[in-house]
C-alpha cells in the first residue's frame, strides 16, 4: 500500500522541539551503526540542533519507541532533559528518520471506548482531578483492550517522581486472547501544536528509510490526525517480528502512542502469532479513547520554544532537495527523491546503470560547539578556515556488504553540510553494488560547493 501524501496537518512556523534527544535514543537503540559514527553524531547534536537525516523515521520510532524500548522504561518528555551524548546518533544515520504516528477518532466516542477493540468492558474514564498513577494507566488500557488475559504489567503515571521529574505516563502489558501471547502499549505525551513535531506526528514514513506493509493517515471530525501503521520492528527484517502503531494527535497538542507487537516482546522474543491482535480498525478505537486524552490534560503544558532574535544564525531560504539534485553529477540518473520543501535534508536515489545509490545531505546553520568532536585527527582544514572530515565504513548492520561514505564540512562560522552515500537504494536493504554511485571527490564537491547557502528554485 503506497504512503498517503498529505500536506501538514496543523500550519505553523517550524520550531525545533526534541527531534535530535528523541533521533539519538532511538539509533542507539537500534545499534544501527559503529561506534565512531555514532560518537560522532553525539557531537553533531550536542547543541540540539535538528539533525534531519532521515527525520521522518526517527519521530516514527518516536515517543512511544523510546519510551518502552523495554518493558518498564520511561519517556522522557519533550519539554525538558536530554539523551545520553552515549546515545546520539550517526551522521547519516538510519532511522531518523521520523514520521511519528497519530491516532484518533472522533471525540465524540465514548461509545466506541467502552467498545474499544471489541471490548465488553466499560472503562471508567480518569479524571483529570489529580496525579494518575501507574496503577490506574495499566488498569485503563486493559478495560481497553478485547477480552482475554494480562502478565508482565507494567506502566507509570502521572506523579511527580524525583529521579525522573519528566517522565511521561505509559502502561504496558502482554496480551493474551486465546491465538498466542502478544505486547501491547500505549504512551502518552503533550506537544505544542504547530510545532514541527506536531506536524511530523502523521506523517507516514518513507520507505527509502523505514520498511513497512501499510501506512495511512487521516484527519478525523474533531480535527485530530490518526497515522496507523504496518511495520516491522527491526527494519532490516533480520527478524520478521511485527510492530504495528497508531498514534493520536488532537488539535489541543494531545498525543496518544499505541503500539503492538506479534510477539510477548518488541525484542528477543519469538513470534508467537501470525500479526499483532489489533487490527487497523481495533488500534484507532483503542488510541482515540477519551480516557487518554483525560490523563494527558492532568500533565503539565510544554513551554513554548522561542528563541531571541539573533540568538542563532538561520541558513537562507534553501531549498535542499533542488540543490542536491543541481549539484548531482549530470551523467546519473535520479529514480526517486524526496518530497518536502525542508531546507536542512534532502536525499535522491540514483543509478549510474550499475544499480542504484541512495545518497543524502544535511545542512545545518551552526555546529561550531561540536566541531573539535566532528573533526578530530585525520581531518583537514582548508586555507579559508572550512574544515573537512571524510569517513568510509560499514553501513546498517544486518545489510549484507552495505558501506556507508560520508563527506563532512564546516565553514569558519559553523555552516556545516554532510553528505553521505551508499551502495544500496535505501539504508536497510544489502548492497546491490560494490560501492556508492557518487566517489569520495565527487561529494567532497558537492560538500563544499556555496549553493547551499543561497535561495534556490524548487524542483
Amino acid at each position: 500500500m503506497p504512503v498517503d501524501q498529505h500536506s501538514d496537518p496543523f500550519d505553523a512556523p517550524q520550531t525545533d522541539p526534541f527531534e535530535d534527544r528523541l533521533s539519538a535514543a532511538l539509533h542507539q537503540a537500534g545499534g544501527t551503526f559503529d561506534t565512531n559514527r555514532a560518537a560522532l553524531a553525539a557531537a553533531g547534536a550536542a547543541r540540539g540542533r535538528r539533525l534531519r537525516l532521515q527525520r521522518r523515521a526517527a519521530v516514527l520510532g518516536g515517543a512511544a519507541s523510546v519510551a518502552l524500548a523495554a518493558v518498564g522504561g520511561a519517556l522522557l518528555v519533550p519539554w525538558g532533559g536530554s539523551a545520553p551524548a552515549s546515545r546520539a546518533t550517526a551522521v547519516g544515520a538510519t532511522p531518523k528518520p521520523s514520521a511519528s504516528t497519530s491516532t484518533s477518532a472522533s471525540a465524540s466516542a465514548s461509545a466506541s471506548a467502552s467498545a474499544t477493540a471489541g471490548s465488553t468492558t466499560t472503562a471508567t474514564a480518569t479524571t483529570a482531578e489529580g496525579p494518575v498513577s501507574a496503577e490506574q494507566m495499566i488498569e485503563t488500557l486493559k478495560k481497553l483492550m478485547p477480552k482475554g488475559t494480562f502478565s508482565q504489567e507494567a506502566g507509570r503515571g502521572t506523579q511527580k517522581d524525583k529521579d525522573l521529574p519528566i517522565a511521561a505516563p505509559y502502561a504496558s502489558v502482554v496480551f493474551e486472547d486465546g491465538k498466542g501471547p502478544a505486547a501491547v502499549s500505549v504512551s502518552l505525551n503533550r506537544v505544542q501544536p504547530g510545532t514541527q513535531e506536531a506536524q511530523d506526528a502523521s506523517r507516514c514514513p518513507d520507505k527509502v528509510y523505514v520498511p513497512y506493509d501499510a501506512c495511512t493517515t487521516k484527519r478525523l471530525d474533531d480535527g485530530s490526525v490518526i497515522m496507523i501503521l504496518q511495520g516491522y520492528e527491526y527494519p532490516d527484517r533480520r527478524v520478521d517480528t511485527k510492530l504495528w502503531r497508531a498514534e493520536l494527535l488532537t488539535p489541543k497538542g494531545q498525543q496518544v502512542s499505541v503500539m503492538e507487537w506479534n510477539s510477548a516482546s518488541e525484542k528477543d522474543a519469538p513470534i508467537s502469532r501470525p500479526e499483532p491482535p489489533l487490527d487497523p480498525e481495533q488500534l484507532t478505537r483503542l488510541a482515540s479513547a477519551p480516557e487518554w486524552r483525560t490523563v494527558v490534560d492532568t500533565m503539565p503544558e510544554p513551554p513554548k520554544v522561542t528563541e531571541k532574535p539573533g540568538s542563532q544564525p538561520s541558513l537562507p531560504d534553501v531549498h535542499a532537495r533542488a540543490t542536491l539534485l543541481q549539484l548531482l553529477p549530470k551523467d546519473l540518473d535520479v529514480v526517486d527523491k524526496s518530497r518536502g520543501d525542508d531546507s536542512e535534508f534532502a536525499y535522491a536515489v540514483v543509478d549510474d546503470g550499475r544499480g542504484r545509490s541512495l545518497v543524502q545531505v544535511n545542512v545545518q546553520p551552526d555546529m561550531r560547539d561540536a566541531a573539535d568532536a566532528l573533526f578530530g585527527s585525520g581531518s583537514e582544514t582548508l586555507s579559508d578556515g572550512t574544515r573537512v572530515a571524510v569517513h568510509q565504513g560499514p553501513g546498517a548492520k544486518g545489510a549484507a556488504g552495505s558501506v556507508m561514505w560520508t563527506v563532512d564540512t564546516m565553514r569558519p562560522d559553523g555552516r556545516r553540510v554532510v553528505i553521505s552515500a551508499f551502495n544500496a537504494g535505501t539504508q536497510q536493504e544489502a548492497a546491490t553494488r560494490a560501492t556508492p554511485a557518487l566517489t569520495i571527490a565527487q561529494m567532497r564537491e558537492m560538500a563544499l560547493s556555496t549553493h547551499w547557502f543561497r535561495a534556490q528554485s524548487t524542483n
